[in-house]
């Protein structure tokens, strides 16, 4: 049976397999023996593969490579408070809790404040790791259609009375699309009837707006969640908000409670970056805002429609066998980019996720552009 469904996955081009990647470094990807153009990495800032800020971090840091304990027992160190203080700080929020992974984060936080009796609204198209938070969850949830907040409003008329919790979910900038959702809009809707509102800003945090914080600083955002494996570089995630809803959910979040903790140094390598090494990463936003602006410039006089107001730009081809086939193009032509298909994307939607760094070059964008033309109209 898992032979023959694998064979389906085959013949539907959605057969996944993991890349021989060797070595990755200052925009250039290295794999089977071969260097690409790497237009695919969610290491935005380009921070992981700098061995010069690796070398310094180690030579004054020697925190433990194990926790081998969930924070609860004997898991927790000094390390992760002052992370945890460090981005409630960013965030202006009162506190913070550390998780894992962004998916951890999500789905510990929406399943351990949604329960019976309780409710989700959820934009369509926001990430695997919120519908499967919701999918746990023991309330109900209703998808609104993508950033149709005329829909989401008529659901919370409909609906928001039947429910004691009520939440509102949304990403900032969507992972898949790279366009960004209306933050006070959402902020209107959730004061209107009584929701909180949680932003998953994972592919914001140190690369959009006017702070490290994301799309959603200085908004009215009950909870918002981000990642540290993206634009900082590192490893985990976490959630920040007020001290109550922190507290609920180490008491609650499953998936913060029963998980052996990130290793300290890993911890102490996120938060020496945000706070002693903050110039360099503001100075590599600006590097990327700089590139975001002028792509998008060079993807407008070309006429090639993207949804795309971010560093994250889909190439929407439709079938997974065209998208396959320009991937294999690209590569052909020096460019590593991965065909994204469903269950990723909706069916019919296949496509080509450029992802845009500090690393990367403007020429070689205009390059992979000429290419991109000559097969999507």
């Amino acid at each position: 049976m898992i032979k023959q469904e694998l064979e389906e996955l085959q013949n539907k081009g959605q057969l996944r397999k993991i890349p021989d990647i060797q070595s990755k470094s200052n925009g250039k990807i290295v794999i089977a023996g071969k260097e690409y153009i790497n237009f695919a990495s969610n290491d935005y800032l380009g921070l992981s593969t700098k061995d010069d800020l690796r070398k310094e971090f180690l030579e004054h840091n020697d925190s433990l490579l194990s926790t081998a304990s969930a924070r609860l027992l004997t898991g927790s160190s000094p390390e992760y408070k002052e992370l945890e203080a460090t981005v409630a700080g960013i965030f202006n929020k009162e506190a913070a809790l550390i998780f894992n992974t962004g998916y951890q984060c999500n789905l510990g936080v929406i399943s351990a404040l949604i329960g019976r009796g309780d409710v989700v609204f959820s934009d369509k198209l926001n990430h695997a790791s919120i519908i499967d938070g919701m999918q746990l969850a023991q309330g109900d949830f209703f998808r609104y259609k993508h950033f149709d907040y005329e829909n989401l409003e008529k659901l919370l008329e409909s609906k928001r009375g039947q429910y004691k919790r009520a939440l509102i979910v949304s990403e900032s900038v969507f992972s898949m699309d790279g366009d960004i959702a209306d933050i006070d809009k959402l902020v209107e809707l959730k004061k209107k009837y009584n929701c909180l509102l949680m932003i998953d800003e994972a592919h914001a945090f140190c690369t959009a707006g006017n702070t490290p914080a994301g799309i959603s600083y200085g908004r009215d955002v009950d909870i918002i969640t981000a990642t540290f494996g993206k634009a900082v570089g590192s490893f985990g995630a976490f959630c920040v908000s007020n001290e109550d809803i922190i507290s609920y959910l180490i008491n609650k979040a499953r998936s913060f409670i029963f998980s052996t903790s990130i290793p300290p140094l890993n911890i102490a390598w996120s938060n020496w970056l945000l706070t002693e090494k903050r110039d360099f990463i503001l100075s590599q936003k600006q590097k990327l805002t700089d590139l975001i602006i002028n792509v998008h410039k060079q993807l407008n006089e070309s006429g090639v429609m993207t949804p795309s107001e971010s560093q994250i730009i889909p190439i929407v081809i439709g079938s997974n066998e065209a998208a396959l086939k320009l991937s294999e193009k690209l590569l052909a032509e020096g460019y590593y980019i991965p065909a994204i298909r469903p269950p990723t994307v909706p069916e019919g939607t296949s496509r080509l996720r450029i992802s845009l760094t500090a690393d990367s070059l403007l020429k070689d964008f205009s390059k992979l552009l000429d290419i991109i033309k000559t097969v999507v109209p």
